[in-house]
């Protein structure tokens, strides 16, 4: 074999071993690439279905909540309506519904984002502000009074911040959406503030002259 021949031959094989080599690395980079975005997707489908399981968490947390605050109110409004009639009731159902807004408040605390909490801190203070006043009933030195102003803060300003609280989680979890809410939960709120503290002076002062 001459040495043309020689070197068409080398060249002939190094072509086909560079050839062979170039396919095999770039197969290997194909594979990678493509095990890279398997992994990739992977860990999309993971972050979506935390996100997705963290929002249906979220949601039971706050249909618990809000029914919580909605039983609590109705067990102190009727309880209320009751002794205005002259009706005996079973205070044990009251203190149920205390103990099961208690209880989901308690979980919710540690959950719920800054205005939310607001929100339902007032509205757990309220909340024990009417429990106060019907506990106050029969000892009130003017019960009438007494009736109708318990009547008035169930039926009204508590009443509604139960509807607030209720609005505010369906905007946290995007259900409902109002460019103006937060001007109307502010005012909501403040007036809810504003009637618990009247009432909670009222009943102190009532308190004060029954002892």
């Amino acid at each position: 074999m001459d040495v043309n021949t020689l070197a068409v031959a080398l060249i002939s094989t190094g072509g086909v071993l560079g050839g062979t080599l170039g396919g095999a690395m770039l197969s290997q980079r194909a594979s990678r690439a493509q095990a890279a975005e398997l992994n990739q997707r992977a860990d999309r489908e993971r972050e979506e279905g935390r996100a997705e399981q963290a929002l249906l968490a979220k949601r039971d947390l706050y249909a618990h909540l809000n029914t919580a605050a909605r039983a609590y109110r109705v067990a102190a409004r009727d309880a209320v309506e009751a002794a205005a009639r002259g009706e005996s009731t079973d205070p044990l159902l009251l203190d149920a519904a205390k103990e099961a807004w208690a209880e989901q408040y308690s979980q919710a605390q540690m959950a719920l984002a800054n205005d939310v909490l607001q929100i339902a801190s007032a509205l757990n203070r309220s909340l024990g502000v009417g429990y106060s006043a019907v506990k106050q009933l029969p000892r009130s030195p003017r019960p009438d009074e007494a009736y109708q102003r318990a009547k008035t803060w169930f039926s009204g300003p508590l009443s509604d911040g139960v509807y607030l609280l209720r609005v505010m989680l369906r905007h946290d979890l995007g259900i409902e959406v109002d460019p103006h809410f937060e001007q109307t939960r502010v005012q909501m709120l403040a007036a809810l503030n504003s009637a618990r503290d009247s009432l909670a002076h009222a009943l102190a002062t009532e308190r004060s002259q029954a002892t």
